[in-house]
């Protein structure tokens, strides 16, 4: 990388000094430029000691600058912390980090809920080199004790959404130290917010026989559900589904695909029963779920159907994943099986399920028998 002080002639007489790159710069608001205007001009062609003078203090001025960009870029390039980025803007940079998330409308909600939060707990202003250990501390508390955005009654914030508001802030604040955007990353010696155990509903194996034989008012939403349900599949794995991938080996069937949420690419098993559901194989490049779109109705005819199978729980489209989690442990198969078939990269999310009404646990219950 290259800089070279430059001038742009006016049409008063005067140039403009500028600063050139090559590549282009990063600014502050992350766009790219190679052009950095001093704000400092000299005479084309001086007249008299005084223009000459002027001259020489604004060259001296831009050979400094220069000097300091070119001290800058080095020390970029040799992985020492140029100072300049503490000047960025960590809310534009945390709204980028946002948008890349665009299309996965869960997460992309959560992190511009983050961001809405620190937005508010900042005033709208906070550059890198605000970020330290304090600035997170408080942050930290600020999420724990605030109020629900755009309710009508003032709630608090659940310990559970703080947690995850927390966690995208984090994220971001990682993102920008290995970015070399911050010096050091304050996060390392402050603990995350502890999660709270939830109830997560699910469907026993009887309810989830007694929904298969009861009419849906939509086949389609009816063959995902229950597709969800036998292979632990989130929504958005789902409606992007193509019949292309799902393979054959003598193992049996899986799934191949890139997985949105975790990023990565995985080989899923999925039983011949959740093949079966699919019914005929069509073209390679159609999708399985052709016409399947994310809307409020979703939930809402998941809901009816629910209720017409005289099933009173609360459940919605992710509730079938919690219930193929659960299923699998019913059924004896050990936590580290399950977490690896329910994609979690940590343990401690997968003993969520865990506490599951076992036959072994119901033995245990009728174990102790007195005569009433």
């Amino acid at each position: 990388m290259g800089v070279h002080l430059r001038e742009k002639k006016l049409k008063n007489g005067l140039a403009s000094l500028y600063l050139d790159y090559y590549p282009p710069i990063r600014k502050e608001d992350g766009s790219r430029t190679r052009r950095e205007f001093l704000k400092k001009t000299i005479y084309v062609n001086p007249k008299n000691a005084e223009e000459k003078k002027k001259n020489k203090e604004n060259r001296n001025f831009a050979n400094r600058l220069l000097y300091e960009r070119e001290r800058e870029i080095l020390n970029e390039e040799n992985g020492i912390f140029n100072t300049v980025n503490k000047k960025r803007d960590f809310l534009k940079y945390f709204q980028d980090l946002a948008d890349r998330r665009k299309k996965i409308k869960g997460t992309y909600d959560s992190w511009l809920s983050s961001l809405n939060y620190l937005t508010k707990f900042t005033g709208g202003t906070c550059l890198m080199g605000d970020i330290n250990m304090d600035f997170c501390n408080r942050f930290k508390e600020y999420l724990l004790s605030t109020e629900k955005l755009k309710t009508i009654k003032e709630l608090k914030l659940s310990n559970n959404s703080a947690l995850s508001y927390f966690n995208k802030f984090r994220a971001a604040i990682k993102e920008a130290f290995y970015s070399r955007y911050i010096e050091e990353n304050p996060l390392k010696h402050i603990k995350s917010i502890p999660q709270k155990e939830t109830k997560k509903e699910f469907l026993t194996k009887e309810e989830l026989q007694k929904l298969a034989s009861t009419d849906c008012e939509s086949a389609l939403v009816k063959k995902a559900v229950l597709f969800s349900a036998l292979s632990g599949f989130r929504w958005s794995d789902v409606i992007k589904l193509k019949w292309k991938d799902i393979q054959h080996t003598e193992s049996g069937f899986f799934i191949h695909i890139y997985q949105k949420k975790t990023e990565e690419v995985i080989m899923h098993p999925i039983s011949n029963k959740a093949v079966e559901l699919l019914g005929q194989e069509q073209k390679p490049d159609d999708k399985i779920f052709d016409g399947l779109k994310y809307s409020d109705s979703i939930n809402k005819i998941i809901k009816r159907w629910v209720l017409e199978a005289k099933i009173y729980k609360k459940i919605t489209f992710h509730n079938f994943r919690h219930t193929y989690a659960t299923l699998l442990l019913n059924n004896g198969n050990d936590i580290l099986t399950v977490s690896k078939m329910m994609g979690h990269k940590n343990l401690k999310t997968t003993q969520i399920y865990a506490k599951v009404l076992t036959k072994a646990k119901t033995d245990a219950a009728n174990s102790i028998d007195i005569q009433l």
